[in-house]
């Protein structure tokens, strides 16, 4: 198991001291690219708040067993919509709120999860798990789960607790029936005593379970990056728009976070949930989208523009809706702002990198894009129906080759200054995300390195970075990759 698999997470918390670790626990997940969902235990929230752990999971925190309305809705506030790439969203079987639900969130939680880890699991905890009790919504969902679904344990308890038959024996119990137990470790505990009992540390517990998290490559780095369509309004009820999903935009932003980097998501309308962890500024037209990316830019080391954004909006938004009349209807556009060349023409600016969504001509047509704004890395990003050049899967019957709002891409990187191109092999968002990451990230300098203040810059105005999205992600390539390219780079 790796970080790249996405691995759906319920992290059990119960009653005792370290309950504090578990917030740390769940970003250790998150790092690792888990979609987490929390349920507590009453005697949890005497130690650490449900705001504490919705806050670093993204989702709202299940404790009651009795909760009406989240019994009646699936999962209720636990969430229903999953980030990019991931198996969690409304539309898989057994997550969250996805259609079909049983209306029972107990069950529901415990069918979408793939891996549940109860830390701090306390005696009381332990004893009611290996007795089978179901009268808590913790010991309900494990009882709840199916054989296929990957239990861990990680006691943490006072010592003599710990030593005790009972404890032991429950223990055994749990491991006959497949559960894995983690620690304790030992040492000094909240008592005053001093022996095994502790809870084992949450990077131990993921790395475990997970595997290594992603390197922090972009550690002490602000990313900014924009995500999804813009709405150009034509009347109060219509407007210019495209099928742009979002979801490359999403993965980008949850990448840089897996690789240290400190988040900003410019996004227009989409229907996604914000990867946790990442700062979200919402807006609808290009103009509002130029503005937020223009103010946020100077404080950002890496700009990914993943944006679809319109090219032309209409002159004159109607006050009101506009009524049928003759068989024509004549519409005067204007040309909105671009913001890839914005970010490229700034003095001193940010390495830029762009998408180009193109159905012929693909590595041409994205180079003299390349060329024309100014940017450092081009993404050649093929859209068209059939396999082609930035590679397909056959096309969804509406002429993008499954781009569009599809979970995979491809894209061909080109860089100024260097003839051969690099193409990246059709995969799924997150996974092509981390890619384009680990080529940008050599470009940022780390806060405190040097004297360097070198930026990445990305932005929109030319194309889809696989779901309508176009990224621009500033890269130098290899040292004197790029003859020039670091002319405009802050130093």
């Amino acid at each position: 198991m790796n970080w790249h698999e996405n691995k759906r997470v319920l992290v059990g918390v119960s009653g005792g001291i370290a309950a504090y670790k578990s917030p740390a626990l769940v970003r250790e997940f998150i790092r690792r690219n888990c979609d987490v969902r929390v349920v507590m235990t009453r005697a949890a929230a005497e130690f650490v708040t449900p705001l504490t752990l919705q806050a670093v999971s993204g989702h709202a925190v299940r404790r009651d067993l009795w909760d009406a309305e989240a019994e009646a809705g699936g999962a209720g506030g636990s969430g229903d919509a999953g980030g990019p790439g991931d198996a969690s969203g409304s539309d898989v079987p057994g997550a969250p709120g996805a259609r079909g639900d049983s209306g029972m969130g107990h069950i529901e939680l415990a069918r979408w999860a793939e891996l549940i880890v109860v830390a701090p699991a306390s005696a009381d905890c332990i004893a009611r798990l290996a007795h089978g009790r179901a009268d808590d919504l913790l010991a309900a969902v494990v009882l709840a789960a199916a054989d296929d679904v990957e239990v861990t344990v990680a006691p943490a308890m006072n010592r003599r607790m710990w030593e005790s038959a009972a404890t032991r024996d429950n223990l055994a119990t749990l491991a006959k029936r497949g559960a894995r137990i983690i620690g304790p470790a030992a040492g000094g505990q909240a008592c005053g005593e001093t022996g095994p009992g502790r809870m084992t540390e949450p990077e131990y517990i993921a790395r475990e379970l997970i595997g290594e998290a992603p390197p922090l490559l972009l550690s002490g780095a602000a990313a900014l990056v924009t995500a999804g369509p813009t709405w150009e309004a034509l009347d109060p009820v219509r407007g210019l728009t495209n099928r742009s999903s979002g979801k490359m935009g999403f993965a980008l932003a949850q990448a840089a976070r897996d690789f240290g980097a400190r988040v900003t998501l410019v996004s227009g309308p989409v229907a996604l949930e914000s990867p946790p962890g990442v700062r979200r500024v919402d807006v609808v037209s290009a103009e509002e989208m130029f503005e937020a990316v223009m103010a946020e830019a100077p404080g950002a080391d890496l700009f990914i523009g993943v944006a679809a954004v319109a090219d032309y909006r209409p002159a004159q938004a109607a006050a009101h809706k506009i009524a049928k009349q003759g068989a024509r209807m004549r519409l005067e556009l204007t040309r909105n702002p671009d913001i890839l060349a914005a970010v490229a023409a700034l003095e001193s600016g940010p390495v830029t990198l762009g998408f180009a969504a193109e159905t012929e001509n693909v590595v041409a047509n994205a180079r003299a894009k390349l060329e024309a704004k100014g940017v450092d890395v081009m993404a050649a990003n093929w859209v068209g129906g059939d396999d082609g050049d930035g590679g397909g899967d056959g096309g969804d019957g509406l002429g993008n080759g499954g781009v569009f709002g599809g979970d995979a891409n491809a894209v061909t990187l080109l860089f100024r200054g260097r003839r051969e191109a690099e193409k990246l092999a059709r995969t799924d968002k997150y996974r092509l995300a981390v890619q384009i990451i680990e080529r940008v990230a050599p470009l940022v300098t780390r806060a405190g390195d040097g004297d360097g203040d070198d930026k990445v810059a990305a932005d929109d105005n030319g194309g889809d970075a696989g779901d309508g999205d176009k990224v621009t992600a500033g890269n130098n390539g290899d040292a004197g990759a790029h003859a020039g390219a670091g002319a405009r780079h802050r130093a």
